[in-house]
């Protein structure tokens, strides 16, 4: 898939707290932050710029991160997330009643043979900022040319999910959230701007769900729906995926209602008031 490299900001350092007596720890937790907010690998360098750490000081930082599998180092030295945070991510999310209703709706009726997206790939995700964070998958057994890793991050206006959250929120919440920067496009198909973004969630609200067609990866198509919490307000999405040979605009159709029903379903398993639908009008 291709990624693009952003430029996270450097946290405030100076802030005290209890743990001020450590500051190893509070470098490499900054240090982990600044990875999770992005795409792709990092270089040294940067870590070095960003924390205005001492290269000498940070090598040793490192080193004692990977050791940990905090981190990892290709064979040049960038630096990406290690395979440990994702163990911890797994671990705070199997508490998520997200995540169990998730489960609860897919292990169960969303698996039957009678339902039209048992045969394909499931994703739930929640929105962080402007991206989306995967914090559930159901896999299909069918090449997809993408694997969906629970912790994932995306840029939320190139996903079904993260184009159904945005969907919800007012026009002052959607400008001050793109007010300084929009991501970079993922392939030649993900949306350019705010403006055209702006088109496209005026059209899910009028179709019910939303459409990612090859934003994040050539020749895979997104449905994405959102899912409400007991307040009858949006806390997630919920999502299909499908190639494009498979997609004809009679079965995207099927599909999509298929799946605003299941985030129906999930959004009552979570206590969502019943008037409520899949994705509602909440923009002004």
């Amino acid at each position: 898939m291709p990624s693009i490299q952003n430029q996270p900001t450097s946290p405030d350092l100076s802030r005290k707290s209890g743990g001020s007596s450590v500051p190893a720890l509070r470098r490499a937790t900054s240090i982990m932050d600044y990875l999770s907010n992005a795409y792709g690998s990092t270089s040294a360098t940067d870590l070095s710029r960003a924390f205005n750490i001492p290269k000498s000081t940070l090598h040793g930082l490192l080193t004692a991160m990977e050791e940990l599998e905090l981190i990892r180092r290709d064979t040049i030295g960038r630096v990406s997330l290690g395979p440990r945070p994702l163990a911890w991510t797994r671990g705070f999310i199997s508490k998520s009643d997200l995540v169990d209703a998730f489960r609860q709706h897919f292990d169960t009726a969303g698996r039957t043979a009678t339902n039209p997206l048992s045969h394909f790939t499931i994703t739930m995700t929640v929105l962080d900022g402007n991206d989306v964070i995967y914090i559930a998958c159901s896999q299909a057994n069918q090449p997809l040319g993408v694997t969906f890793q629970i912790g994932m991050r995306l840029p939320a206006p190139f996903t079904a999910t993260g184009k159904a959250q945005l969907a919800s929120l007012s026009e002052a919440e959607l400008s001050a959230r793109f007010a300084e920067t929009f991501p970079e496009p993922l392939t030649q198909h993900s949306v350019q701007n705010l403006p055209q973004l702006r088109q496209q969630l005026d059209q899910i609200i009028t179709r019910g769900y939303s459409v990612d067609d090859g934003e994040i990866r050539e020749g895979m198509i997104c449905l994405g729906a959102t899912i409400r919490d007991h307040d009858g307000k949006v806390c997630a999405g919920l999502a299909l995926s499908l190639t494009r040979t498979e997609a004809r605009a009679a079965k995207i159709e099927v599909l999509g209602k298929a799946l605003k029903h299941a985030a129906g379903e999930i959004s009552h398993l979570l206590g969502a008031p019943s008037e409520k639908g899949s994705l509602g009008r909440d923009r002004l």
